[in-house]
């Protein structure tokens, strides 16, 4: 059975939306930062820290994509991005948008590794709320 993460994006985040080219654009941060940090270690670090190729079918109407592997011990993640109605603490609706990470049936231990760290790595740099493969929730937003 696939297990889901979610990344929502609350009203004390740093944006209430966020497109696919965000998360491509996150991620090339995330890739240019490894290699730096790959070049003070002397070691090819961007391709273990990275070990997935980002595609976007073209029927995905810019909603969701997914990071395939040729490692032996890396294989699939999906990423999507979607909206559902959330209500405030005065009981108003609004519109809330998430981002949502699967790790299908066929994902290897390493895949669930490195959807954590990318998880981690996206609510900390959007501010969100994230909730975990184990349905734990952490809080990367300033909280009152």
């Amino acid at each position: 059975m696939a297990e889901t993460a979610y990344i929502k994006l609350v009203p004390g985040s740093d944006k209430e939306t966020v497109t696919l080219d965000d998360v491509k654009q996150l991620f090339a941060y995330y890739k240019q930062i490894t290699s730096k940090t790959g070049n003070q270690l002397d070691w090819n670090y961007k391709s273990h820290a990275f070990p997935y190729e980002i595609k976007e079918p073209s029927d995905s109407g810019g909603r969701w994509m997914y990071l395939q592997s040729d490692s032996d011990r890396y294989h699939l993640i999906l990423i999507g991005i979607d909206q559902e109605k959330a209500f405030d603490e005065l009981h108003k609706e609004r519109i809330q948008t998430y981002i949502q990470i699967t790790l299908p049936k066929t994902a290897t231990y390493g895949d669930k590794g490195k959807a954590n760290e990318f998880c981690r790595f996206l609510a900390k740099k959007l501010k969100g709320e994230l909730h975990l493969f184990n349905k734990r929730v952490m809080y990367f937003y300033p909280r009152k």
